[in-house]
């Protein structure tokens, strides 16, 4: 079995692609046991991101795996399968681990080494284990992710630059985010809103000078009562739009929420900066023709490059990936041989004590202690015999054709495949 990942992202596809391709929490678990439904897939998690959809599977026909696959995420964005190839990207077995690995480090995402992404694949995780989608395989490739993505930033200082988009779109707003007086927007009340208070609040912006807008005035008001700041009906956008400074939208909505009629009706001129960080844009991109209008969006955060401060710690977190992949690869090639090394024993333990039997009978008057003498010299030839090969597949399983040498060691001693699957399901369980 090995891991299947079909995905797009800011690298692959344009922003008006992702917004297409761009999946909430149930759409992702409605696409998560649709990919679990075809017949190629035995596990089944999805990432969905403002920049990023991967369908991550466990799957043991990669041609199969990858045409359904393919197909559910074109079917989901909408395209066909000529737009689809142009934009996706197939990560496979070693790649697909490498990948989700470097994606977790935050050394894939359109802010190089944010932080959030950590959260963002937890919450994949989480949601695929509620529906229980995800198995064994998977569950243990998502936590090894995240703990490197935890050792990553641990260790260097890679999310100096801006650890999350929301710290990204303020830092590029610029001075106007830093005005003491300057009052903010927030528009949605998600996990990315409540973000985006709480980093406004550790930036040092009084909570007076904070304003939440949510369709849901619930969600407003649980985000009153945790950071103090105001709540403003959903209806009466515009009034607060007309003495906002920044706006920070992430509704999550399915079009343009501050289309550029309406922003040029509620701001009359004034100068107003957009920080739109939903996908499917909540902004109209052509309002920067407003006069006074600023907007800044996913478009314009994945422009920003890499500061040659964080070279060091970008490289630093690429060698501990590359070394927790080695450390991944070997230990699950290493599972896959054990069973086989087990049964080989097993096999054996089984001839030895046929063949002790076999003495027995024919020499009936053997005292015990020769029969056991007699015992432990066949199992010392035995264990002498199957010394080298069951050390020298342990040798090999770190390189590329390990479960290939295991196979070859099971053809060649004529183990039966069950005593094999029987040893696997016994490790299973005790793990």
């Amino acid at each position: 079995m090995s891991v299947l990942i079909v995905g797009m992202s800011h690298k692959s596809a344009p922003i008006e692609l992702l917004e297409r391709a761009s999946l909430d929490t149930d759409a992702a678990v409605k696409l998560s046991h649709r990919a679990l439904d075809t017949s190629s897939v035995t596990e089944a998690a999805v990432i969905s991101t403002c920049n990023r959809v991967e369908i991550i599977v466990e799957t043991e026909r990669f041609h199969g795996a990858v045409e359904e696959v393919s197909r559910l995420l074109a079917e989901h964005a909408g395209l066909d399968r000529t737009q689809l190839v142009q934009h996706v990207y197939v990560q496979y077995d070693d790649a697909a681990v490498a990948h989700l690995f470097a994606v977790a480090s935050g050394l894939d995402s359109m802010i190089l080494g944010e932080s959030q992404i950590l959260g963002q694949v937890r919450d994949a995780l989480h949601a695929a284990q509620a529906e229980a989608t995800v198995g064994p395989a998977l569950n243990a490739l998502f936590q090894q992710a995240l703990r490197i993505g935890k050792r990553g930033h641990a260790e260097t200082g890679i999310d100096k630059l801006a650890p999350s988009t929301v710290t990204a779109g303020l830092d590029a707003a610029g001075a106007v985010a830093e005005e003491p007086t300057a009052r903010f927007l927030v528009a949605g009340a998600g996990t990315m809103a409540s973000l985006a208070v709480r980093t406004l609040v550790d930036r040092g912006v009084e909570p007076e000078r904070i304003a939440v807008a949510n369709r849901t005035v619930q969600r407003a008001h649980e985000l009153v009562a945790t950071f103090g700041v105001r709540a403003v009906m959903w209806d009466d956008l515009d009034v607060e739009l007309a003495t906002t400074d920044v706006v920070i939208s992430c509704t999550g909505a399915a079009g343009f929420v501050f289309d550029r009629q309406r922003i040029a009706a509620a701001t009359a001129g004034r100068a107003v900066t957009f920080v739109d960080l939903a996908l499917p844009r909540d902004v109209d991109p052509s309002a920067t023709l407003v006069e006074g209008v600023t907007v800044i969006d996913l478009v314009v955060l994945g422009e920003r490059t890499e500061s040659a401060e964080l070279a060091a710690d970008v490289e630093h977190v690429r060698e501990i990936v590359e070394d927790e992949v080695r450390t991944f690869l070997a230990a699950k090639s290493a599972s896959h041989v054990t069973p086989t090394v087990v049964a080989l024993r097993s096999m054996a333990t089984e001839v030895v004590e046929a063949e002790v039997a076999r003495i027995t009978t024919r020499m009936p008057d053997l005292r015990t202690e020769e029969v056991e003498q007699v015992r432990r010299s066949l199992q010392r030839v035995a264990d002498k015999l199957i010394h080298t090969p069951t050390v020298r597949v342990q040798q090999l399983v770190e390189g590329p054709g390990g479960l290939t040498y295991a196979d070859a060691l099971a053809d060649l001693f004529a183990l039966d495949q069950a005593a094999v699957e029987a040893v696997t399901r016994v490790g299973g369980e005790e793990a």
